[in-house]
């Protein structure tokens, strides 16, 4: 059996640095968006987009960011590798889920009426 991987974390000054700047162009994306107050909407807007796509692409080539991206393409491997179950698996499963919780309320419901006869009526004697 092989070993877990073990992950490890090496974040260096430059990494920090990358993710201290997309943190900063997503703060002044917002702080512009707000001091272009008096000019037109589109103008700041296009501020507000074009900071925080800069934000993003500075994240995206720091190695957390890198991480990220090799996690969501071994994510959509895995994807591509199970095996889905036929329209008609599907269905049948779902009306063995429906018939178990069929099964599974009308034991639930009898229980809970032998014992509320049981301790109201037999135990307590208390008659409706």
């Amino acid at each position: 059996m092989n070993a877990p991987a073990s992950v490890e974390t090496i974040s260096t000054t430059a990494d920090k640095a990358k993710l201290a700047a997309a943190a900063l162009l997503v703060v002044g994306g917002i702080a512009a968006f707000y001091l272009l107050g008096q000019k037109d909407l589109w103008l700041r807007v296009v501020a507000l987009l074009g900071l925080l796509a800069a934000a993003v692409v500075m994240f995206f080539i720091s190695e957390p960011g890198k991480q990220l991206i090799a996690f969501g393409r071994d994510s959509s491997r895995e994807v591509r590798k199970v095996v889905w179950p036929t329209r008609k698996e599907a269905m049948q499963m779902t009306g063995y889920v429906f018939a178990f919780v069929v099964v599974m309320a009308l034991f639930l419901w009898l229980t809970d009426k032998t014992l509320e006869w049981v301790l109201y009526d037999l135990i307590l004697g208390w008659k409706r």
